[in-house]
């Protein structure tokens, strides 16, 4: 499932409870499209539509299960495994950070690490594959405290920090 998430600064919304934010494997954060990217939004979501929108199927249900299966038997070397845990367990002593990451993180970095091995064609997780999921999959679960919010730290330079 893909979600979306409007700034919190926009009036009606609010953050989500850490609870609930753990639960999504990754916050991807995306900037607004350049101007030929968003003329294309433009055109393709306001020009008539004859008969629907014609979706090509590129993968049935049964073959992405199938993908999700390899992905979790990617292999991931102990002292691999152990430095994404050690990652994650270091945000919740970080003097910057009033909530660290919780277990589910430690989970969610190491299939995310699994999932980027995997889409870039090798057989094993790298060191590379955990420091570049890393900031996707621990922004969203770690809570900046009042004093470093106030100094202009985000939970990227505290992840950068442990990296």
């Amino acid at each position: 499932m893909l979600a979306t998430q409007n700034p919190i600064d926009q009036e009606g919304t609010y953050q989500l409870p850490e609870a609930q934010s753990d639960r999504f494997l990754l916050k991807i954060l995306l900037d607004y499209p350049g101007e030929d990217e968003e003329t294309e939004i433009v055109d393709r979501y306001t020009r008539r539509l004859n008969g629907g929108i014609d979706v090509d199927r590129v993968l049935t249900g049964e073959r992405l299960r199938a993908a999700q299966g390899l992905v979790r038997e990617v292999p991931i070397a102990t002292d691999l495994r152990d430095r994404a845990i050690d990652l994650v367990r270091a945000t919740r002593d970080h003097e910057q950070l009033e909530y660290g990451a919780s277990p589910r993180a430690s989970m969610g970095l190491v299939l995310a690490a699994k999932a980027r091995a995997f889409l870039h064609g090798r057989t094993h997780v790298t060191a590379e594959d955990v420091e570049a999921m890393a900031p996707s999959v621990l922004r969203h679960r770690v809570i900046v405290d009042f004093r470093a919010e106030r100094e202009g730290v985000t939970p990227d330079d505290v992840v950068a920090d442990l990296l």
